[in-house]
């Protein structure tokens, strides 16, 4: 995100070298930077808060001074900003610490899930939240969550994200599965054992009634999928 915007704003003038003017500029860049995403049609009110840089900082002056995004940072969350300067007698690089909130609806849980329950309907409500304030995304619409079982134990008051969901088992470790071999035009069907317990998108070991292993994906309806 935003990775293409690491040279924006780079002839932005430095009269002097003072702590906050370069504070001043960082927070400049960030919200026209986070002001692009907004336009790109995003549910969500981006704020952005740049941090101190280091007080014992003892800067050369710099005519010409550069913000930029390092590599492989991005505005979300907790993150930082590079000033580098480009026209000094001495160069210099520097970073400051960012934080970015992304506010937006989601869903809350409006009580305990113990590991391995399926959600409800009646398990959460949407909200106003903080998107960025962890790394997994958020389940942002009901479909992204409901049916799914719980990964760990839940607490009323989290917001539900990836990390915390699974797909719903659709057998147990050891039940009798269907296995769907393809390839050149043409599908087998057949059965064997599972030697996991499988949920859709899942990647299992089957082990076939010839006493053959065989390894493919689970489909919605429980059937592993062998290419």
């Amino acid at each position: 995100m935003l990775a293409g915007l690491g040279l924006w704003l780079g002839g932005a003038q430095a009269q002097t070298q003072t702590h906050a003017e370069l504070e001043a500029l960082s927070q400049q860049w960030a919200n026209a930077a986070l002001g692009s995403e907004a336009s790109a049609g995003l549910p969500l009110r981006l704020q952005v808060q740049i941090g101190k840089l280091d007080a014992r900082l003892q800067l050369a002056a710099c005519a010409k001074v550069e913000p930029y995004l390092p590599a492989g940072a991005r505005l979300w969350g907790r993150t930082r900003i590079g000033l580098r300067c480009v026209q000094g007698s001495r160069p210099w690089n520097v970073y400051l610490p960012v934080t970015v909130q992304a506010f937006g609806p989601a869903w809350v849980l409006n009580n305990n899930v113990r590991q391995g329950e399926a959600l409800t309907a009646g398990d959460a409500s949407l909200a106003e939240v903080d998107w960025a304030e962890v790394d997994s995304p958020v389940a942002a619409s009901q479909p992204d969550w409901l049916g799914f079982e719980a990964a760990r134990h839940l607490q009323a008051g989290q917001t539900l994200r990836q990390n915390m969901l699974r797909s719903p088992q659709l057998f147990p470790l050891g039940a009798q599965v269907k296995v769907a071999v393809s390839g050149g035009g043409f599908t087998i069907m057949s059965t064997g054992r599972a030697m996991a317990a499988g949920a859709e998108g899942a990647n299992v070991r089957v082990r076939m009634d010839n006493g053959r292993l065989v390894s493919g994906v689970v489909n919605a309806q429980g059937v592993v999928e062998v290419k």
